[in-house]
């Protein structure tokens, strides 16, 4: 399956898409953002992938990071795809609820029924996108890196984990550090995969490291007035888990930020560099 486009606009000497494809892994259409810098027109550039948080589709990094004019001034693609499965016959949380169903994937093939059949965004995001992304855009799949927000924090972090050696650079912000130690991740990973909680260790990237799980390092950024600091995102679980490991971790506390895209929108700028100094 190709892309098709949906939109495309001028954007900072680069070209902002929005394309559309239906998906062999969700059986359902798939839409996602791509920026493509004007480095482009003379041969492959790296790419860093960006994965939005609860109740997020494609859109809102794409609008509101303000990230296109130092991808374009870094030479960087920038792939935000959308946070889960849509459409008719498509399961959701049956009480309405934001964290869980439709902008809720969590970055999991779930198992159990009914959201088995189409909630597989791990399986979209480590194969099926990649190989669209190559195909279709020029994209330099040898210097990726990949980062995220909130619940997509965690799927950045458990994504590399998962997949030592594909990305040269991740991080994130205010990433959901141990989905299985908080409200959001419980809800989720017991609705999607089952009561086993061994089985939800391969989307915890705490877990994973204490497994053995390495990524050359990390950046993160935390601000220390976000609401859900302490109930859900928990960065000091992380933290512990990396310094008992050996993982290098730098962890910045960034003082009165929240949890919104104007917290990501003022350090943007940082995470782009950080990743461009790595992809070359």
């Amino acid at each position: 399956m190709s892309f098709e486009t949906v939109s495309q606009s001028r954007c900072f000497g680069g070209t902002q898409f929005v394309y559309r494809h239906v998906s062999r892994e969700t059986g359902t259409p798939m839409r996602l953002a791509a920026f493509v810098p004007p480095q482009a027109a003379a041969g492959k550039v790296p790419v860093v992938w960006f994965l939005s948080g609860l109740t997020c589709t494609e859109e809102n990094f794409t609008v509101k990071a303000g990230a296109q004019r130092m991808a374009s001034e870094l030479g960087l693609i920038l792939v935000a795809p959308d946070t889960s499965p849509r459409g008719e016959g498509v399961p959701d949380d049956p009480e309405g609820a934001y964290d869980f169903g439709l902008g809720a994937g969590f970055y999991v093939d779930a198992v159990q029924e009914p959201w088995a059949k189409n909630y597989r965004m791990r399986s979209y995001l480590e194969q099926e996108l990649p190989s669209l992304v190559a195909d279709s855009l020029p994209a330099d799949m040898g210097r990726q890196g990949i980062m995220g927000h909130s619940m997509g924090g965690h799927g950045a972090l458990t994504i590399a984990l998962r997949n030592p050696g594909r990305f040269k650079a991740v991080s994130a912000f205010s990433p959901i550090a141990s989905p299985m130690n908080c409200p959001w991740g419980e809800k989720a990973l017991s609705n999607y995969l089952g009561s086993d909680r061994s089985a939800w260790r391969d989307y915890d990237a705490c877990a994973l490291i204490e497994s053995g799980a390495r990524v050359p390092d990390l950046l993160i950024d935390q601000g220390t007035s976000d609401s859900f600091l302490e109930s859900q995102l928990k960065p000091q679980l992380l933290e512990e888990a990396c310094s008992r490991a050996g993982q290098p971790l730098t962890l910045r506390r960034q003082d009165g930020y929240d949890h919104s895209y104007f917290f990501i929108a003022t350090f943007i700028e940082d995470h782009l560099r950080w990743h461009a100094e790595r992809l070359g």
